[in-house]
């Protein structure tokens, strides 16, 4: 037997926002006695449950419940403390291991394509710690020269950067700069695939963009009356409104509100403009991932699975035949 075919196998569910990740993950894991591993880099905040869409959870032990199967990852960290993608991986990789031992199979789901990529192909993420100092430097030429100038300045540095960097996102793009001005090498240098851990099988969900979009619509109209803005107040009673955790789809909206920026009926509207935003962005990220089987209907996914669990060539060998999104 060869070591890729020893390697322990993982279900990855991966997919835009709103599109049914949560509840295809908890089908699977009752169907293949699996536990959930969370690739959300929201979820993992105490205390902002309706804004990133958590499932009602109950704790159990050292675990969290959702609809009788454990989740992992969720609620770990409160809003002012950091989290990057190299702590993630250690994290998941341990609760994953933790899982198999319990001889039941891991299922990692979430739309943090960087958390899943870190997992899946053993990124080499080296922990840089952040720069308080330089980052608020940055932040200040971001307001003075734009974000289009701070971009560019990254490419300079760092011309590979171009292709893996949001442009269009602040947090990302003074991140990536931090990064590179605090260690002195590129960005993009600091993320190389390893040898993979485990082998994988990626499924995405792939719904019409008609439909993705009136579910991030219903889901917004849904979370403003189970309370997200009493849930934002007590949020920016306790934290900077500045940390990263709130600067998010949903709260930073939110807080725009409540400062009397806008009213509530052009909160909830920029909060959906943006969550849509946000999904296209996830999609152009996942589309570049060949290996990730799409599927329109959850019932897809049983007979995939099974195949998987029992084929004994790598994992690889499920790109062909893949459709992709778009």
């Amino acid at each position: 037997m060869s070591m890729a075919e020893e390697k322990p196998k993982i279900i990855v569910v991966i997919g835009p926002t709103a599109s049914g990740k949560s509840d295809l993950a908890v089908k699977i894991a009752r169907k293949f006695n699996g536990e959930i591993v969370s690739a959300d880099s929201r979820q993992i905040y105490r205390g902002m449950d309706i804004g990133t869409a958590k499932l009602k959870l109950t704790a159990r032990g050292k675990s969290l419940i959702a609809d009788g199967i454990p989740h992992y990852l969720i609620g770990i960290k409160i809003p002012d403390q950091e989290y990057s993608a190299a702590e993630y991986k250690r994290d998941a990789i341990r609760i994953i291991k933790k899982i198999l031992h319990k001889r039941k199979l891991p299922i990692l789901v979430g739309g943090t394509g960087l958390y899943v990529k870190a997992v899946v192909e053993n990124l080499n993420i080296p922990k840089v710690r952040s720069n308080p100092a330089l980052r608020m430097k940055l932040e200040r030429e971001l307001q003075t020269e734009g974000l289009k100038h701070l971009f560019n300045r990254l490419v300079r540095l760092d011309p590979e950067a171009e292709y893996i960097v949001d442009r269009k996102n602040p947090r990302r793009v003074i991140r990536a700069l931090e990064v590179a001005l605090t260690t002195g090498n590129p960005f993009s240098a600091q993320r190389r695939s390893g040898k993979p851990l485990f082998r994988a099988l990626e499924i995405g969900i792939k719904l019409s963009p008609a439909k993705l979009r009136n579910n991030i619509n219903r889901r917004v109209d849904e979370m403003i009356k189970a309370g997200l803005i009493n849930e934002v107040q007590r949020l920016v009673s306790r934290y900077d409104e500045r940390y990263k955790a709130l600067d998010a789809i949903g709260y930073r909206e939110i807080i725009d509100y409540l400062k009397g920026a806008i009213p509530p009926e052009e909160a909830a509207r920029r909060i959906k403009v943006n969550t849509w935003h946000y999904a296209k962005r996830q999609i152009t990220w996942f589309k570049k991932d060949k290996k990730i089987i799409w599927i329109k209907e959850p019932r897809e996914a049983t007979g995939v699975i099974k195949k998987f669990l029992e084929k004994k060539k790598p994992a690889d060998t499920w790109s062909a035949g893949t459709n992709p999104v778009g």
